[in-house]
């Protein structure tokens, strides 16, 4: 088992990619912490990796309770001492509409999940990564990021901002053992992409447990990688 002893934490668990990534590092022998907000789907998770043999840790959580995401450092600081590999997948799309038309509820929404939380995640995270031996950092980013799309300003936006702030981390740690990246995924079969594209053939969408071995290759103590951007859907036809 290739990440036998080490231990995960994961936002935005309870279903799609984050889903996905949980059992396969399970499968892998990790200990994984769950983190998103409705139990429910924490709980079918749990079942999922009970199911292959794996331990989880469940904590529901809005990740846009930055004193929540402060207590969980400082709990799995207590229980574990360290934390080997931090997968920031929680995130929302919004809606699509031309930047003037954007309720500011809602445009503040995107950032605080997909920017903010993020931010809020690497400062209650980093200490324990660092306390790893080869502390792993794996943050879900967008082709958004890179394109000038009418009507996907918020989204965008928030995920060229996260490009940016991954990146800048990915170089304050550059002379440590933790690594830092970033993962696009590409037009992956999850209830985000349904509602961005709800007329698209589902059957032409990359499923979510296809990116597991990119996902487990950027958790590996032996990633050498820093400050990469990795396209999942690239790295799937190689």
């Amino acid at each position: 088992m290739r990440l036998a002893g080490r231990l995960a934490l994961i936002t935005g668990a309870s279903r799609g990619l984050g889903a996905a990534t949980a059992v396969a590092y399970a499968k892998e022998g990790a200990h994984v912490v769950l983190v998103a907000r409705t139990v429910g789907g924490l709980e079918a998770v749990d079942d999922q990796i009970k199911a292959v043999g794996g331990n989880a840790t469940l904590v529901p959580l809005d990740v846009t309770d930055g004193p929540g995401l402060d207590r969980l450092g400082a709990a799995l600081h207590e229980r574990f001492g360290r934390l080997d590999i931090l997968v920031g997948n929680a995130g929302v799309l919004g809606t699509l509409s031309p930047i003037g038309h954007f309720e500011p509820k809602v445009f503040e929404e995107v950032m605080a999940v997909n920017v903010t939380a993020n931010w809020r995640l690497i400062r209650s995270m980093d200490p324990l990564l660092r306390r790893s031996d080869a502390g792993r950092a794996i943050f879900v980013t967008s082709g958004a990021s890179r394109k000038i799309l009418p009507y996907w300003g918020a989204y965008a936006a928030s995920k060229a901002a996260l490009d940016m702030l991954v990146g800048v981390y990915a170089a304050e740690v550059a002379h440590t053992a933790v690594k830092v990246n970033l993962f696009n995924p590409g037009p992956t079969r999850t209830g985000m992409r349904r509602q961005a594209f709800p007329g698209e053939n589902e059957a032409q969408q990359i499923p979510p447990e296809a990116h597991a071995e990119a996902l487990i290759q950027l958790a590996l103590p032996s990633c050498t990688m820093n400050g990469a951007w990795v396209a999942g859907d690239e790295a799937l036809k190689r």
